[in-house]
Formats: C-alpha cells, structure tokens, sequence
C-alpha cells in the first residue's frame, strides 16, 4: 500500500501513525497504543532549574525555519523509526501545511527541537532531539506555549517515557485518547495564528498563570 500524505492525515484523524521497524527498512506499519501519552496543556511543569534556565534567554527559538533538519536530527541515533518514506512524507506534509517544527538555536547552530502534525486542534507530537542540556525541554516549553495562544486542546506524545513525564505528560486509555481526539477535530486551530513568545520569562510565566 502505498502512503500518501492524504493517507497519513486521515490516519491521524482516526489515531494511528506510522512508523518503520529501522531507517533502512522500507515497509511502513501503523501504531494504535492500547496506553498513549498526551500533555495536558494546562499541566506543563517547569522546575526551578528549568525556568533559570528559560529566562537566561542565551538561545533562539524559531518555527518552521529547519523543518527538515529538524527531522534529521530526530534520526541521528543509533536506533531510528524514521526511514526515507517516512521522512519524505512529513516534508510533504510540511509544505502543505500540516507539519510543524520548533526550532533551539546557539547562534548558528541547531541544539534542540521537536516537530510534529497538525489535525483540527491536536498537536500530533513525534519526535524532538536535544544536542545541549535542556535544549529539548526548552522546545516543548515553547511549543506548549504557543499550542496554547493558538487554540489547541490536545497535545499527543504518542508514548509516555520518563522524561515527558517528569515534564507533566501523562498516560491515558485508547478510549481515552480517541474521546479527546473526537474532541479536537470539531475546533479549527492554526499554530502560525499567533507569534512565538517574546521571551523564555514570557513562557514561565503564562506557564505559572495556567498550571
């Protein structure tokens, strides 16, 4: 069968994405997790370390600038899900709109960043990298920021690890999640609608204000 980005957007819309067993196998399968991970946006929790950390403001955050070095960066490790097909969709899925990108800059260079698709009012997370410490908890700061200026009501992270979770993600039920999911795709959102945070004190504190 071959996938096509229409494919793939319908795909989300009934809760399943794809991914590929390595980065050199051709075949796609889709996922359907019994158990998925979500952000409830209202529940992003950011230490104390982490807001000294945002209010430093010693990097730069962009969106849509490098949506494909974004995903190569995310498939730089030594196991990935991310295969050709994989990656050629998502930037076609990009280039129409539907594929987002959060970009952490150190001047010139890339650190940090998390891309994901777009369906109704759910952000469809898959897959962030962190190249300096915090760079990728910075990204999502950002990112659950700017969901929330833009009108979206849930944020998918597919599975739930260690690391979202101490972040505030949570696990819930299929049933659950498509419930949510049903939920989200009766509201138009669009996460270009409103600007990137001013600043990292910006963020922790509309961060503090809703949490």
């Amino acid at each position: 069968m071959t996938v096509t980005p229409e494919l793939l957007l319908q795909a989300y819309r009934v809760g399943v994405f794809p991914m590929a067993e390595h980065r050199d196998d051709p075949d796609v399968f889709w996922v359907d997790p019994r158990k998925r991970g979500v952000f409830p946006l209202d529940g992003f929790r950011i230490s104390r370390s982490l807001a000294k950390t945002l209010r430093r403001n010693t990097y730069q955050v962009t969106l849509n600038s490098a949506f494909g070095d974004v995903i190569d960066a995310c498939a730089d490790r030594s196991e990935t899900w991310i295969n050709h097909e994989i990656r050629a969709l998502y930037e076609e899925l990009h280039h129409l709109g539907h594929a987002h990108s959060l970009e952490v800059w150190d001047g010139a260079r890339l650190i940090g960043g998390v891309y994901g698709v777009t369906v109704g009012a759910a952000f469809c997370g898959e897959s962030m990298f962190s190249r300096q410490r915090d760079a990728s908890k910075i990204a999502l700061a950002w990112l659950v920021d700017l969901l929330r200026r833009t009108g979206f009501v849930l944020f998918d992270t597919q599975f739930l690890t260690h690391h979202l979770a101490s972040l505030g993600a949570v696990e819930i039920t299929r049933a659950e999640y498509r419930a949510h999911l049903a939920q989200a795709l009766q509201i138009e959102a669009d996460i270009t609608s409103a600007p990137l945070a001013a600043s990292g004190q910006d963020v922790v504190q509309r961060n503090t204000q809703t949490s």
